[in-house]
């Protein structure tokens, strides 16, 4: 058996290329709301995490990732239910998506 990595499958997502000016940001404001979702988590800030996971629902989409909207949305609701394993299930898909996410303006 061989201890070597399968290697990490690509996520093609199209968008526009009239965003891809501002995708660059989007995305690494993204990463930015990990960290800070990841902080909330410690002081149970759940009204932050709520706001950030709704703003991402909300934005995702526009700039056409609606992976980013569906996990926004599931942080938005466990932040609502103060479900700690939804939030940090949730902040792993997005690390995960983050991660693999390759672009292409079509």
């Amino acid at each position: 058996m061989s201890d070597m990595k399968k290697p990490v499958e690509k996520i093609i997502a199209h968008v526009d290329p009239d965003l891809s000016d501002l995708i660059p940001g989007y995305l690494q404001n993204r990463h930015k709301d990990i960290k800070i979702i990841t902080e909330s988590l410690k002081t149970a800030d759940f009204n932050k995490i709520r706001m950030l996971g709704h703003s991402m629902r909300g934005s995702g989409g526009g700039y056409g990732f609606m992976p980013i909207s569906k996990v926004g949305a599931a942080i938005e609701e466990g932040a609502r239910l103060k479900d700690l394993d939804q939030i940090k299930n949730s902040l792993a898909e997005l690390s995960d998506f983050l991660e693999r996410v390759t672009l292409v303006y079509d």
